[in-house]
């Protein structure tokens, strides 16, 4: 291939990513990996700290719950909030839906635009990739899972929310942490993951371990929609799935 060559399809491959950003952060029409192709009894023994290492920890909540809280308080305030700029660009804030007691709790970024359009979190493409996922280790958010997002409201474009509008929103992921007492974590990408664990390391050294969170244990994966950009990811998150697995009572 010539250097001229080469530098055209650097260039297109660059324009084409710009295109996707500008559409929702995934690319429309692109089929979506497949994960029921795997066998999902196939379970790896994949972490240093095994999931029995977490039976004697004790859950300790963020934060200590108000008076009769509850998850429909924190939907209505995050409706009303304005701490934060990222108020003023959104539809619908984007609380969280699921189980009320689930086995694991799915933590992404923040919502994209038919997340701020429905006010549901998860339920454009990546969301429908994300549903085939879970449900690949017996897992569905109408049964067993609540999903949320460190930030409740979209952020323009889908950049990465800042840091100070993640502090802004981070009070309602603590309560509802500590309502929901999930017996395992899943972010979904790198900004959840080093919001939770306080670090700055990229996805991929965060991911294929078991993370202690307060005593629940943690797995860090691939946010869904990068899966959709690239599916030699799909190894790797299939694999952080059979950790999470792991993790589960009776795995």
């Amino acid at each position: 291939m010539s250097e001229d060559t080469n530098d055209r399809k650097l260039l297109y491959t660059a324009l084409e990513l710009i295109e996707d950003s500008l559409a929702g952060g995934y690319r429309l029409g692109r089929r979506l990996p497949a994960f029921a192709e795997f066998d999902p009894d196939a379970l790896s023994e994949a972490s240093d700290r095994p999931a029995a290492a977490f039976a004697d920890s004790s859950f300790v909540a963020p934060v200590d719950l108000p008076d009769n809280d509850s998850l429909a308080a924190i939907a209505a305030e995050a409706a009303r909030c304005r701490k934060c700029r990222l108020a003023s660009g959104r539809s619908r804030a984007v609380s969280g839906e699921g189980a009320e007691r689930p086995l694991v709790l799915v933590i992404g970024e923040g919502p994209g635009a038919e997340e701020d359009r429905t006010g549901r979190p998860f339920v454009g493409p990546a969301g429908q990739l994300l549903d085939k996922m879970l449900a690949a280790i017996g897992l569905s958010r109408s049964a067993n899972t609540y999903i949320a997002n460190i930030v409740k409201c979209r952020p323009p474009m889908n950049r990465d929310p800042a840091p100070d509008e993640q502090a802004a929103c981070m009070a309602y992921l603590d309560r509802q942490i500590a309502l929901l007492r999930p017996r395992a974590i899943l972010a979904a990408g790198r900004i959840p993951a080093q919001a939770l664990l306080s670090t700055k390391e990229g996805i991929g050294k965060l991911r294929g371990k078991l993370w202690d969170y307060r005593g629940v244990p943690l797995v860090a994966s691939y946010h869904p929609s990068a899966l959709l950009r690239n599916e030699e990811l799909k190894r790797p998150a299939w694999e952080d799935l059979k950790l999470l697995k792991t993790a589960l009572p009776d795995a």
